[in-house]
């Protein structure tokens, strides 16, 4: 009667598997770097779109800055404003528009507006801004 011996499962020595690891780490690092090093074709990136910057401050009767000033803008050969926005916490306001050469008209909207002192501001007068190309115009909005 022979007895069959049952098979055991060999391990590596224990000096061969840090270096099994090591390998194995390496491998992933180099596979890693690998894929994220090749470019990806056929997905460009669009090149953002140019523009030009409309910047100013409303400016109160006594030349501080106002916050919470609705500014309207409108292209000069239209009636309508076009854009829309309020001057932030120092007075400053900002709107990007279409590149190219372009006049527009910028003007604070006062109607139900009430200053911090509480009294009733008086809209000054429009301003027009010129505009050639992406360029960043800047300008001052004073109220009576």
């Amino acid at each position: 009667m022979t007895t069959k011996r049952a098979k055991t499962a060999t391990f590596p020595e224990r000096s061969a598997l840090p270096v099994r690891i090591t390998l194995v780490f390496l491998l992933g690092c180099l596979s890693a770097s690998l894929i994220f090093s090749v470019p990806m074709h056929g997905r460009e990136h669009p090149r953002p779109q140019d523009y030009a910057l409309i910047f100013g401050t409303v400016w109160g009767p006594d030349g501080r800055p106002l916050p919470g000033v609705r500014v309207k803008i409108r292209r000069a050969n239209e009636k309508k404003a076009r854009w829309e926005v309020y001057s932030n916490r120092l007075g400053e306001f900002e709107q990007r528009v279409p590149v190219g050469k372009q006049e527009y008209i910028v003007w604070a909207d006062t109607k139900g507006y009430k200053s911090p002192a509480g009294s009733r501001l008086q809209p000054g007068p429009e301003v027009s801004v010129q505009i050639e190309s992406n360029e960043r115009a800047d300008t001052g909005l004073h109220l009576k």
